[in-house]
């Protein structure tokens, strides 16, 4: 792993590099051996000891049992110590705030969710902040000092040129000019925001269906209608933080929203949000239509339609579908991405199935053709993507062994 052309030379720089190409070895594969770790960077044993030596003493590797069953003596194996640095997710919806606290090797300690139930809040938004993150905290037996860096995952976006919160009228209480310093001055480390559909993006790139994947789009349906956009393998997102928010955009199909900041809706929104889901199970006479939160019911409706093969449930699943593939038609047609993932539970409810059916419509509404694939993060991806995009921050600087 020693230094490529137009990388810097010096011994300590070197040194860094071959750390931090270890300890990403350990985190991806786990416990090796330093034989194991001397073969997949290319250091010799003494170099590979040395290096090994170095970042135990430092608190960033445990050596932690041996290697059984092969010929020959055990080898000692060793793992990134998972004490070594915490980090913090929430996910903020109108509903509850769920914060998680995560050790650097990944493994969730500690989770916590805050009700916060109604159009006005029942404490500040910097108490329900602190009180879900303490409560993860908590949870994972760490105080707040221990964790090195929060991101923190809502709707809309907040504007790089103004660090107010838009695209996200319906989140109560998020919208003060001051929040971002109130709540830098409340917590002592740093503090990250990000839409929550980017963070699903996140989550999905580390861990799940883009996994090696640099341009593609994550058409998300839950409580909202939402995209975020991967581009040369970074999020894009936009002059103001609003790229991607796809339910304002005007769609064949649907009546033409003015004002669209204020209805906090467009067209894509009223066609195929999960809002449209129930009405329009009612009009092609679906039977037992559950009643709950709107997102909840389009989530079983869709896996109910999904399951059968009836009239009306099929015609709900391919009504559905078109209307997916309307707004999609767009997206890939100005972007051209590789792969289109879909998330958030109304989506990923019809599986392969409701899949099938927004492939085949794509292809005949758009010249490119993308290949399209159900989300692989199924448990609250907005929360695993703020903590994946914690961790990256925090390994970058607990690893740096060069200081």
């Amino acid at each position: 792993m020693a230094g490529t052309a137009g990388t810097p030379g010096t011994p300590r720089v070197l040194r860094a590099m071959n750390d931090r190409a270890a300890l990403d070895l350990l985190l991806e594969h786990g416990p090796l051996s330093r034989t194991r770790i001397g073969k997949l960077t290319g250091l010799s044993k003494p170099t590979a000891s040395q290096l090994l030596a170095r970042l135990q003493a430092a608190g960033l590797v445990l050596a932690t049992g041996t290697t059984e069953g092969r010929p020959g003596p055990n080898a000692q194996l060793y793992e990134v110590n998972p004490r070594a640095a915490y980090a913090a997710g929430l996910d903020v919806t109108p509903e509850r705030v769920l914060a998680a606290v995560a050790d650097v090797t990944g493994r969730t300690v500690g989770s916590y969710e805050l009700p916060t139930p109604g159009r006005r809040p029942a404490q500040p938004v910097v108490r329900q902040v602190t009180d879900a993150l303490d409560g993860a905290v908590k949870a994972a037996g760490l105080t707040r000092a221990d964790v090195h860096r929060l991101v923190i995952g809502t709707p809309g976006a907040f504007d790089p040129n103004t660090g107010r919160l838009r695209y996200a009228s319906h989140l109560p209480g998020w919208h003060s000019p001051a929040l971002l310093d109130e709540l830098a001055a409340a917590l002592p480390m740093p503090v990250e925001y990000e839409n929550d559909v980017n963070l699903a993006a996140v989550a999905e790139q580390r861990l799940g269906a883009a996994r090696g994947h640099e341009d593609f789009v994550l058409l998300w349906n839950e409580g909202g209608l939402g995209a975020a956009l991967v581009l040369g393998g970074r999020l894009h997102r936009g002059w103001t933080g609003g790229a991607g928010e796809v339910g304002f955009l005007p769609v064949p199909g649907a009546p033409l929203v003015r004002q669209v900041t204020k209805a906090n809706s467009g067209g894509y929104q009223e066609l195929a949000g999960s809002q449209a889901v129930p009405r329009l199970a009612r009009e092609l006479g679906v039977p037992d239509i559950p009643s709950g939160p709107y997102a909840e019911v389009a989530a079983a409706l869709v896996e109910r339609a999904a399951a059968r093969d009836d009239g009306p449930h099929r015609q709900l699943l391919e009504t559905y579908a078109t209307r997916l593939a309307t707004g999609l038609a767009s997206l890939v047609s100005v972007l051209d991405p590789e792969l289109v993932v879909l998330s958030g539970a109304s989506l990923t409810a019809g599986g392969d199935t409701l899949r099938t059916l927004v492939q085949d419509e794509l292809e005949e509404l758009a010249a490119s053709r993308p290949r399209l694939v159900v989300g692989d993060v199924r448990e609250h991806p907005v929360l695993r993507g703020a903590l994946e995009s914690a961790l990256a921050a925090t390994r970058d600087e607990v690893f740096d062994t060069s200081r």
